[in-house]
């Protein structure tokens, strides 16, 4: 039996050939932009497989996302800028450099314990790089901030996740799961008093077609979605809903739990109801967009009590 030594060397000698003299022409092209997209398609696989607890499918998922690293380190080897040698390297001198309670002689009991020491060896490694630096190269805005080295390029879910999680670990945060409540209920009303607005035709020349279907702030069709808030208002309707979805990511977090991952189960869910609204209604030869609002919610509630 192939060692774990083997096996990677394997991996990694393949890769070389896809991309080397004769090999792939698909893989030949790609760069490393071309190929971000698949990186994240690949982690979202990843999660999906852990949601669906797929053990059968999950080595392949995380297989498929390993070949993420092995491309981005063959193009750069390619490059001459580092080989997979440096990413391992790299990889296992930090988990022993970050891990100094298992490798070294600090003392954590617990997890917090853990994740202060944590941000606490991350920022020295960043004040040494700074200085190897000269302080000059590629430093972030407002580098010695808590939220310095949150990356912008992340979903916008997770990105509000780590901000807020960075703001609580230095002492930002609401002192129990009430205040998050009525904080979201303050964004809620903020919200609905600008649809209110927007409605009245408050913006200008009074209220148009549009302004009179939204006569509770809501628009009373799904169909014409997007069409209802008048421009002069769009952005603050869309900094009220923001706020609404931050304080939402801060109730998972104060409950140790992934937002991302929650709103992942319900689209399923969602999907899952919505379709087998789908099948009854093709049984009678018909689609929703031909039954009445009350039929397709009377459908919906029996898609909810046949999964319980």
């Amino acid at each position: 039996m192939s060692t774990t030594g083997e096996l990677f060397e394997r991996a990694v000698s393949i890769m070389a050939k896809l991309r080397g003299p004769g090999g792939c022409p698909w893989d030949r092209e790609q760069t490393f932009d071309s190929i971000k997209p698949y990186t994240l398609e690949e982690a979202y696989e990843v999660l999906e497989a852990i949601d669906n607890r797929d053990w059968d499918e999950l080595p392949g998922e995380l297989g498929d996302l390993l070949l993420q690293v092995l491309f981005y380190s063959q193009m750069a080897h390619e490059d001459s800028r580092f080989s997979i040698d440096d990413v391992l390297d790299r990889l296992s001198n930090k988990l022993v450099h970050r891990h100094p309670h298992v490798f070294g002689d600090v003392t954590a009991e617990t997890s917090a314990d853990v994740l202060r020491n944590w941000e606490t060896i991350k920022a020295e490694e960043k004040k040494k790089r700074l200085e190897a630096g000269g302080g000059k190269a590629a430093q972030p805005q407002n580098p010695d901030s808590a939220l310095a080295g949150v990356s912008s390029a992340m979903p916008a879910l997770l990105e509000a996740h780590k901000l807020s999680s960075r703001a609580a670990h230095v002492g930002f945060d609401w002192p129990e799961i009430g205040g998050l409540f009525q904080k979201l209920q303050e964004e809620t009303n903020e919200l609905k008093e600008e649809l209110r607005l927007a409605s009245s035709g408050t913006c200008g020349a009074g209220a148009s077609p549009a302004n009179s279907r939204m006569k509770s702030g809501l628009p009373q069709s799904s169909s014409a979605a997007g069409q209802h808030v008048p421009e002069e208002f769009r952005h603050r309707v869309e900094e009220e809903l923001g706020d609404m979805f931050f304080v939402l990511v801060n109730i998972a977090r104060y409950l140790s739990l992934d937002p991302e991952s929650a709103l992942k189960k319900t689209n399923r869910k969602f999907k899952r109801r919505f379709q087998w609204m789908e099948d009854r209604l093709r049984e009678q030869a018909r689609a929703p967009q031909n039954a009445t609002i009350g039929e397709l919610e009377e459908l919906w509630q029996r898609s909810k009590q046949q999964e319980s």
